[in-house]
């Protein structure tokens, strides 16, 4: 992460983060005035009703909350609504409240419903669309999620597609997301605002430490993020030095992270391999810095924030082709390979970690992009035009 005071903890950081005071109804009457100018500008106003907990260490949180706190800066008035921990698997009465929760919001202005909980919410168009723009904030279709049965990936993208349906405007954070909206859930491009996760600039990693090659990978401990298949590739490489850290929130799953922990002992890379849990923003920096080379096998990504700010940091990556993982990963600074394929997986990483001028060109590229890289401010913009555009 960047050492700005305003980064926010992405999937693999925790801790507190400095930010604007959120409030569950509009926050106090805030006029923004151009620089230069006596003219009072018409005030912005929107409401962001997002499930769980904010602080939750996660990309789509991270997103979330940096996004409320550059609209604010753009001069919108934002204010946040908490529902339920429950989504995206409420029960009756978690629906009953969270409908009546969304139909007492103020009236005439734009409330943007995360995707974690909209996807959930069949009837959202008959609770809240009546008087309240209703636009969509999709990371990743919930259907897409690994590990769910066939049978609920259906009830999913059925309630998600009726959810999409009410909406005036929807958001996505990448434009696979976007094409997936479109050709999987019936939603007209021309309704669709694709607003990135930014991207702060960051220190740049040395890539060249002494001793054996350092490994990082970050993301959460579920299984999208493909950590078994990482182990699984690097037990048969075992004939080369390197050694690997994964950040990562290990509370999520709990059943995901003890699997993982058997498949280190029985490939008998306990001494190799540390699971590093959740990080504070600013520890989370120090792993990239201590990087030579940085690799997630998620199996789908709707978008890919670690693998954006592992080229921040000028790192060499190797990643999956899954989702959107191309669009956050420049071309010539990766090698990505087929998701769930350990061989290819595995000679990726034996090519890299055998051959440190390899490694140094894709770091080269890395730090050639990095200043290419979306950034926070021009995805807000992009952000804000969809809430002018919601109908009001």
């Amino acid at each position: 992460m960047s050492a700005s005071p305003h980064a926010p903890a992405t999937a693999g950081s925790a801790g507190p983060r400095p930010r604007s005071t959120l409030c569950a109804s509009p926050c106090p009457n805030r006029t923004w005035r151009a620089a230069g100018t006596r003219r009072r500008l018409p005030e912005r106003r929107a409401i962001f009703a997002i499930p769980g907990d904010l602080d939750t260490p996660t990309g789509g949180y991270a997103y979330d909350r940096r996004m409320m706190d550059e609209l604010r800066r753009l001069g919108w008035d934002i204010s946040h609504v908490a529902l339920s921990g429950a989504f995206p698997l409420p029960d009756a009465s978690t629906l009953t409240a969270t409908y009546r929760v969304l139909a007492q919001l103020p009236a005439s202005m734009p409330v943007i419903v995360d995707g974690l909980a909209l996807g959930a919410l069949p009837d959202i168009g008959r609770h809240l669309v009546a008087r309240r723009p209703l636009v969509a904030l999709v990371h990743h279709p919930l259907a897409l999620e690994t590990g769910i049965t066939a049978a609920r990936a259906d009830a999913l993208r059925t309630s998600e597609r009726a959810a999409l349906a009410a909406a005036s405007r929807v958001i996505a954070t990448s434009r696979a997301t976007a094409v997936v909206l479109t050709a999987e859930y019936g939603v007209p491009q021309a309704r669709i605002t694709v607003a990135p996760p930014g991207t702060d600039a960051a220190p740049l990693a040395a890539v060249d430490h002494a001793g054996a090659p350092n490994l990082l990978s970050v993301g959460t401990l579920v299984p999208r993020k493909g950590h078994d298949l990482l182990i699984a590739a690097l037990a048969t490489l075992q004939d080369l030095p390197w050694r690997l850290t994964i950040v990562g929130a290990a509370d999520r799953d709990p059943p995901t992270t003890a699997a993982l922990r058997r498949l280190i002992a029985q490939a008998g890379l306990d001494e190799r391999i540390r699971l590093a849990d959740a990080v504070p923003a600013e520890a989370l920096q120090q792993h990239y810095l201590a990087a030579d080379l940085f690799v997630l096998a998620s199996r789908y990504e709707g978008y890919g924030m670690a693998y954006a700010e592992a080229i921040a940091h000028g790192l060499p990556v190797i990643g999956t082709m899954a989702g959107a993982i191309p669009e956050a990963v420049p071309e010539g600074a990766a090698l990505l390979v087929p998701p769930e394929d350990v061989p290819a997986l595995a000679a990726a990483l034996r090519r890299l970690l055998s051959d440190a001028a390899a490694r140094r060109g894709l770091a080269r590229a890395a730090r050639q992009a990095a200043p290419r890289l979306p950034r926070w401010q021009d995805s807000a913009a992009l952000f804000a035009s969809a809430l002018v555009a919601a109908p009001a």
